[in-house]
């Protein structure tokens, strides 16, 4: 059975886990985060978890950088599991650029799959490793939030940090 290492750490937004496989990051949970979380999340890989602070500690560092607006990109090795048309998806994602965002049917466009516009939004909420993957970056047309696995008050203030002048803008 595969073993995922984990690491708990405190973030502006509350506590946050990480989980990385011997590729790289494969999990981050964001704090109050709804869906099945990371125990679901090892159920359907079927791997189990032990502490392990030096694997993830990339990847702590580079989240704690972005929230304190002193990150704009992250540079870590990834373990992205999902379906064809998640992975699809979720790479689209990493091209929003920072401090941006777009619709959900924007997305869909993008991937050449224009009428998927509900399966984009189910294979954003499934995203194993939000920040990393920026799916709070996806809105709903006319730029309503819509949902957010972290909830909406994290989603807005993600947002709100991004389209801050550079150097200014934190979760804080």
């Amino acid at each position: 059975m595969e073993i995922l290492h984990t690491a708990s750490f405190e973030t502006p937004a509350g506590t946050m886990l990480a989980a990385s496989s011997s590729i790289g990051l494969a999990y981050l949970e964001l704090p109050h985060a709804s869906g099945h979380g990371f125990g679901g999340f090892l159920r359907r890989i079927g791997a189990r978890a032990t502490e392990g602070w030096a694997p993830n500690r990339p990847a702590v560092e580079q989240v704690s950088e972005y929230l304190a607006g002193k990150r704009r990109e992250f540079d870590l090795h990834l373990d992205l599991r999902g379906t064809e048309f998640q992975r699809l998806v979720w790479d689209q994602l990493c091209r929003i650029p920072y401090g941006t965002s777009c619709a959900y049917q924007d997305v869909a466009r993008a991937i050449g799959r224009p009428s998927a516009v509900r399966a984009v939004g189910t294979a954003n909420g499934a995203n194993p490793l939000p920040l990393v993957v920026p799916c709070h970056r996806v809105v709903a047309t006319g730029g309503k939030l819509g949902g957010y696995g972290g909830g909406l008050d994290l989603k807005r203030r993600l947002l709100a940090m991004e389209s801050a002048e550079p150097g200014v803008g934190s979760l804080l």
